[in-house]
């Protein structure tokens, strides 16, 4: 093996697979609390949001989440099942509203659980 010295695009050098690893870690960390949610972890983002401030648009939990709508829409109709509900009327001009189901509250602060009936 050739030190970093000599070949700098070493993969235990690069910052951006540092940053990969930590994210897989910080997902399979995460994975048993969301499995018993019945959440992906994309999706319990998209809930966080929404607890944040709910009633906001696909571009602005998209935004919120630095992804763009055509991803958000096809994560948030499998979360409308039963977790979400959509308001369709504009209101005040505003584009339909997200907000989370009756009933799907953080029911504690330390992993915001979202309970279904």
């Amino acid at each position: 093996m050739t030190s970093s010295d000599d070949f700098p695009l070493e993969l235990d050098q690069q910052l951006c697979f540092a940053l990969y690893s930590t994210s897989l870690a910080m997902t399979k960390t995460y994975k048993p609390m969301l499995e018993k949610l019945g959440l992906t972890y994309p999706q319990y983002l998209a809930m966080l949001v929404l607890w944040e401030s709910d009633g906001l648009t696909v571009k602005e939990i998209a935004t919120r989440l630095s992804l763009d709508s055509a991803t958000m829409t096809p994560l948030l109709k499998r979360l409308e099942a039963k977790r979400l509900r959509r308001t369709h009327a504009r209101h005040r001009g505003r584009a339909s509203g997200v907000y989370p189901a009756d009933g799907c509250r953080p029911r504690t602060a330390a992993i915001g659980a979202c309970h279904s009936d």
